[in-house]
């Protein structure tokens, strides 16, 4: 019997408390993500959320997914990321567009937390243009020589399989499953980053990495109609987690506001703050309206047999394009709104704010972070705009670009 979503959000808020709540400061000060919690979320199975039972999955909606995200990020952002980039542009994608045999050797490794997945688009010379891939894949007798480099890679530097996207000859952009004990697999260098800190954000470099000819995921040349799908996904999961960024800030600062006095009064009392935890609660309300309205235009997607295709897919009607604005909408909103109640939750606290022992300090650093996650925010004003803008009407856009919100751009 399948619980209720209130039930898996109570499951998941316990599961943050006992596991991630007492080692997020730490994790955030040594800039990694503690073992100890990666190996609780697989025995758990909340590496397997997007994943079918019958591959040791939890097969959860996409409700439930988001729910499980934002109250992860209510405790420790760094490991809500990496979880969202391990089920949602990999689990998921795999589940919908890999072959019979690619989904029976990855997904039970993937579910169970054998192999981390991590997924490789954006470049050092193509953030948010996906059309402008430099890395290629060449044909060979028995496969494909993939070479060059990927940028931005949530969780690059643990995982065990990362979905690559390459230029092939002729047919466009390609998607590739790597396995990361290949030879000609590296690891160039690791970001430090300015709030998400224990996330381990990379750059990778494929030196004539040989792929077997069944490493092709999905149709030769889809490689963009499968990312573009994928990183719906992604965008809906950073945007339940700038949601628990948000509600963490905010409860901290309710916390210290009725608490704290000055001038003989709880400062909760003074007008100004309790205007700012009015505009908090609308603002975070309105977040979570639009990540709830993104859930379920995946529900009515999948219903239709959509999947992951993109908008723009032959024979894929209005559905699809719903999850794009839905997804570009919930992601915008709920982001935006995080850094401002963070950063107001700051002001309410003042000086002590800023103090890196205070925890609304780590929840501002933390949700700048989802305005750049899978693509800013003026990358997605301009996705809103053309799915929102009547047909026909002047739209600007680079000729052969494809403005696809990739990695941190």
């Amino acid at each position: 019997m399948r619980l209720a979503s209130s039930e898996i959000r109570d499951l998941a808020g316990d599961f943050a408390q006992r596991f991630l709540k007492p080692q997020a400061s730490e994790s955030d000060s040594r800039r990694t993500v503690a073992p100890e919690a990666m190996d609780e979320l697989a025995a758990s199975g909340f590496l397997g959320m997007l994943v079918s039972e019958d591959a040791f999955g939890l097969d959860l909606d996409m409700t439930d997914y988001l729910l499980v995200l934002e109250e992860f990020a209510r405790e420790d952002a760094s490991i809500a990321v990496a979880v969202g980039a391990h089920n949602g542009p990999v689990c998921g994608l795999l589940r919908r567009s890999a072959s019979p045999e690619q989904r029976e050797r990855w997904l039970p490794r993937l579910a169970t937390g054998e192999v981390l997945g991590a997924f490789a688009l954006a470049e050092p010379e193509a953030g948010s243009d996906a059309a402008s891939l430099r890395c290629t894949a060449v044909p060979t007798d028995d496969g494909w020589a993939l070479t060059g480099r990927k940028r931005w890679v949530t969780n690059g530097a643990r995982a065990g399989l990362v979905v690559v996207f390459a230029r092939t000859p002729a047919e466009g952009v390609s998607a590739f499953l790597v396995d990361t004990r290949s030879e000609g697999f590296s690891v160039a260098r690791r970001e430090v980053t300015l709030g998400l800190r224990a996330l381990e954000v990379v750059e990778l470099e494929f030196s004539e990495l040989r792929l077997r000819s069944e490493a092709l995921l999905g149709e030769l040349g889809r490689g963009i109609s499968l990312a573009l799908g994928a990183i719906d996904i992604g965008r809906s999961g950073i945007a339940a987690i700038a949601l628990g960024i948000g509600r963490a800030a905010a409860e901290h600062a309710r916390g210290y506001a009725v608490e704290r006095e000055q001038f003989g009064r709880r400062i909760a009392e003074f007008g100004a703050t309790q205007a700012k935890f009015a505009e908090m609660a609308t603002r975070l309300r309105a977040a979570e309206l639009l990540v709830r309205d993104a859930a379920q235009a995946f529900g009515r997607a999948e219903s239709t047999g959509v999947g992951v295709a993109p908008a723009g897919t032959p024979g894929v009607g209005g559905a699809r394009s719903e999850v794009t604005l839905k997804a570009a909408m919930a992601k915008l909103a709920a982001s935006e709104t995080a850094t401002w109640v963070a950063d107001a939750a700051v002001q309410i606290y003042g000086g002590y704010g800023y103090m890196r022992h205070y925890p609304v300090e780590r929840r501002l650093r933390d949700a700048r972070g989802t305005e750049l996650l899978g693509g800013s925010s003026e990358i997605l004003r301009h996705v809103i705009a053309r799915e929102t803008v009547p047909a026909g009407a002047p739209q600007r856009r680079a000729a052969g670009s494809t403005l696809t919100p990739t990695g941190w751009g």
